[in-house]
């Protein structure tokens, strides 16, 4: 049966308009083998590389969802992601690898810490303490311990041998927003709420106690348990740093090097200090001992006791400058060069990025700017949106420009200074643009030249709504002055050019009770909707501007409305949420739609259709059937409010602007779509897992599994049970087959079950195999934690069988363990499974030894490789120790020339 009414699906093209999201943080990568040339930044679920040099977006890293706790590792070569772990519940605030880069740690709004395990692809364990989001989280490069902070003001150390958390620093009253290790990790910062950089003192103490029991000796617990010495830590506050800034800190970090430390609040300043060595830190005391020793035999005094001469925490941590930026900070990143200079890189709150270069070895170091990358976006949000008549320019305007876009290449190719703009257009023709100012003033841009041609005073307060007339002739507009005027286009006389240039003049005014909020030109021009501020749309005639009809019934103002291209119908979309439906030819009301969970910012009809797009403040983008009266799809994507959209004059583009600063651009396809599939999906999507109690293998203390119970596990999980389900049928088929053949006395063919042929003639077993090929290894362990014990038997014979052929070892023995852990109760009270527990014990043995031996194998033929090259070109492999040579040789030929100066 064919479909009664086919629509088709609007799908997202692209993302652009964007630099970095605030929300986000700027980081400094390698481009080109040149470190610091580009930097990643967060840009709505996407990242953007960028190269400051040349100022133009050289990779995007796609696939995120915003706030949805999920991690993904990328690769810079290709952007492609590698590695996905879900086991966060809310957005990810914090993020760090170790020193190797093995081992991922991450803190969420959630309050939990989890430890990924990035080359094993899977989530290590799960630390709980923390009453708020986490809000920092460092590894220690000597110790394997783990320092994290919180809005709950708590700072926590955890031991990740043992997995729990051995000390709580209390010192703090209000958030801790950031952290920092420096001195070589003896001292630790923490920034909060007020201007106090807090120092603290780290310093550890090893011990073995015993006690007597009897004649036994009994270790504490700790060390009874895991086989580990008691560590003490003690960490004690030893001053603080004031900071010139009176509000919260942002952001605080060192550089790789933790010679350079740099703070910032909420506003545009980043304070930078310098962090003496352990050896500078003694020359520079050595020098304090001997001014005091000259001061003391001034005064005929014998001795200054050594003990009393002390470096205060200010010249430890020295004020270097501070870096004034041309906005509000939101993220800084910094590399320091062994040249002594200093590269930071800003992402603004008004949609910049800007990077400085400071060199430290002046005697007073100033700042440069170095790069600006601003002409990609607009600095403050788009508020109005319109197509040109061929479909290929899109205009977006804001507080302080127009901006005109190449739809197919997304690059800006011009920008223009404007006034704060409200409503806009493209002049027929397309040649120029006409915008619609806060102070109520028409602009005339010319866009070959990018100029400001005119600007007329056109009502007296905002301009809220301007409309092209349907003969192209004029247009008309609305405003805050409780006034409607008509304008026409006219050529005049351009007083720096022979030519005549375009204008426009007012021919009649419409005076109201009310402020104007929208117009809108009926398809033949008889008619002129207008929207007022008592919540009414009223409709006059267009030539004698008599009243003809009101429609009531929004509670609130109608803020956009549309009328359809055959003139029957007008929809209006309110600050109450809804949008009406309404006939033209009577005024009554067809339809009344909730359509968003906040105001609907913008309505416009699809072009030769009655189908509608609106946008509202809840960030989503809708389509509707005018006829049916449907809700067709919703186009998400959009973080924040959707303050306008335009689409093309044929209906394949919709172009729409939010509070996030970003432009979204949606292209429809040929795919149709059916209404009863959508609903379906969306359904789907709503279902909520509920899992009060705890499954099997959690634990509730302060660990946990690392992971999280997904629609995907789930998913993974059925297939798993399906995979065994499969395998018994086919070996109860297979019995049936023998006994077939055992009875006709020859060789009866075995029909091919079509599961196993559409995976390409695979063998039962291989079935089996196949799930667990298909899905992330993050998710493997919570895929098992949800299957049912029923199911363990067949899988543990079957693993048995895999790893005695040598597929997959790797992942079946994860996948082994794991299961014996969690059902360690079950499987060894069945004695059914004793001999399968006894083969499995065998050929896991022999398989992972002989796979032990093929990495060592590999790993002395890559040192021999390494050897042998390192000896034929005389340089170390690895690029750190070539700074390490540089510098040596630096420090000698400044050495042979004091000795040839001293001969």
């Amino acid at each position: 049966m064919g479909l009664s009414r086919q629509y088709l699906r609007y799908v997202p093209a692209a993302l652009f308009g964007l630099l970095g999201s605030a929300g986000g943080n700027a980081a400094m990568v390698a481009l080109g083998g040149e470190r610091g040339r580009g930097v990643a930044v967060a840009a709505c679920e996407h990242v953007f590389v960028w190269d400051l040099r040349k100022g133009e977006k050289v990779l995007i890293l796609k696939g995120l969802k915003q706030e949805d706790g999920s991690i993904r590792i990328f690769s810079l070569l290709n952007g492609e992601a590698n590695v996905t772990f879900n086991g966060h519940k809310a957005a990810v605030t914090a993020m760090q690898y170790d020193q190797l880069g093995g081992r991922l740690v991450s803190g969420s709004k959630d309050t939990d810490v989890i430890v990924w395990d990035v080359i094993n692809e899977s989530g290590l364990y799960r630390l709980k303490g923390h009453k708020d989001a986490v809000t920092q989280v460092l590894f220690l490069k000597e110790k394997n311990l783990l320092v994290t902070s919180g809005k709950d003001t708590l700072v926590k150390w955890w031991d990740l041998d043992t997995q729990h958390c051995f000390k709580t620093l209390v010192g703090h009253r209000t958030e801790v927003w950031g952290m920092a290790l420096i001195s070589e990790e003896k001292r630790l910062i923490t920034g909060t709420a007020d201007s106090e950089l807090r120092v603290w003192d780290i310093s550890y103490i090893q011990e073995e106690v015993r006690y007597s029991l009897g004649n036994l000796p009994v270790l504490p617990i700790h060390l009874l348990v895991f086989g580990l010495k008691w560590r003490l830590l003690k960490c004690s506050k030893v001053g603080s740093i004031m900071r010139e800034g009176r509000d919260r800190v942002v952001t605080l970090a060192t550089d790789r090097t933790g010679k350079i430390l740099a703070c910032h609040g909420t506003d545009s300043v980043l304070e930078v200090f310098s962090i003496l060595s352990q050896e500078e830190v003694q020359k520079k005391l050595e020098k304090k001992m001997k001014k005091a020793k000259k001061k003391a035999k001034k005064k005929s005094e014998e001795e200054e006791p050594e003990g009393d001469v002390e470096l205060s925490l200010q010249e430890e941590i020295q004020r270097v400058t501070n870096i004034k930026a041309s906005a509000k900070i939101k993220s800084f990143d910094m590399i320091l060069s062994p040249k002594g200079e200093l590269k930071v890189v800003l992402l603004l709150q008004n949609n910049i990025i800007e990077s400085y270069l400071l060199n430290l070895l002046a005697q007073v170091p100033q700042a440069v700017r170095a790069s600006k990358i601003s002409i990609g976006g607009h600095r403050s949000d788009v508020r109005t949106l319109a197509f040109s008549s061929d479909n290929i320019a899109i205009l977006s305007a804001s507080a302080e420009s127009v901006k005109i876009w190449n739809r197919s290449t997304l690059q800006c190719i011009r920008t223009m200074d404007c006034e704060y703009a409200l409503c806009s257009f493209f002049v027929p023709g397309d040649r120029q643009v006409i915008v619609g100012t806060k102070t109520g003033k028409l602009q005339l841009y010319d866009l070959a030249s990018g100029s400001l041609m005119e600007t007329i005073n056109a009502h007296d307060g905002a301009v809220w709504s301007i409309a092209l007339s349907p003969d192209q002739r004029g247009f008309v507009t609305g405003g805050a002055d409780k006034c409607v005027k008509f304008w026409e286009f006219e050529l005049v006389k351009d007083e720096s050019s022979v030519q005549k240039r375009l204008s426009m003049k007012q021919v009649r005014i419409l005076q109201l009770d009310e402020d104007v909020l929208c117009v809108r030109y009926s398809p033949n021009q008889k008619l002129l909707a207008v929207s007022l501020l008592d919540c009414t749309v009223k409709i006059f005639y267009t030539d004698t501007l008599k009243f003809f009809l009101s429609m009531y019934g929004h509670k609130l103002p109608v803020l956009c409305m549309d009328i359809s291209y055959d003139g029957t119908l007008i929809a209006t979309g309110s600050a109450d949420r809804n949008v009406k439906i309404w006939g033209l030819d009577f005024g009554d009301c067809h339809r009344s739609l909730f359509a968003h969970d906040d105001s609907v910012m913008y309505l416009q009809f699809v072009a030769k259709s009655h189908l509608f797009f609106t946008a509202g403040k809840d960030g989503k983008i809708k389509q509707w059937d005018a006829d049916k009266f449907e809700h067709i799809q919703t186009l998400e994507g959009h973080h924040q409010e959707v303050w306008c959209l335009a689409l093309s004059p044929n209906g394949d583009y919709v172009v729409s602007a939010s509070h996030d600063k970003s432009l979204r651009l949606w292209e429809r396809t040929r795919e149709p779509l059916v209404l009863e599939e959508e609903r379906e999906m969306v359904r789907g999507v709503s279902v909520c897992i509920i899992c009060p109690a705890p499954v099997a293998g959690e634990t509730q203390g302060e660990t946990g599994l690392a992971g999280k119970k997904t629609i995907e596990t789930i998913k993974a999980a059925e297939r798993i049970m399906e995979a065994i389900e499969l395998y018994r049928e086919e070996m109860v088929k297979l019995k049936e087959h023998k006994a077939i053949c055992k009875a006709a006395g020859k060789e009866v063919p075995y029909p091919v079950n079509p599961i196993l042929r559409a995976y390409g003639n695979i063998t039962v077993s291989g079935a089996l195999l196949f799930p667990y090929l298909c899905f992330l290894l993050s998710e493997l362990e919570e895929s098992l934690l949800v299957l049912p014990f029923s199911y363990v038997p067949d899988l543990l014979r079957l693993f048995n069988e895999y790893i005695r052929l040598g597929a997959e070892v790797e992942l079946l023995c994860r996948a082994l363990l794991f299961l014996l852990k969690i059902h360690f109760g079950q499987i060894t009270t069945n004695q059914m499974l004793v001999t399968v527990i006894e083969n499995l014990k065998k050929t896991t043995i022999s398989r992972v030894s002989e796979a032990r031996d093929v990495l060592g194998f590999n790993m002395a033929g890559l040192q021999h490789l390494k050897r042998e090259i390192e000896a034929k070109d005389e340089v170390m492999f690895f690029a750190d120790a070539t700074d390490r040579f540089e510098e040596k040789k630096r420090k000698r030929k400044k050495k042979e020339k004091m000795i040839l100066a001293v001969v």
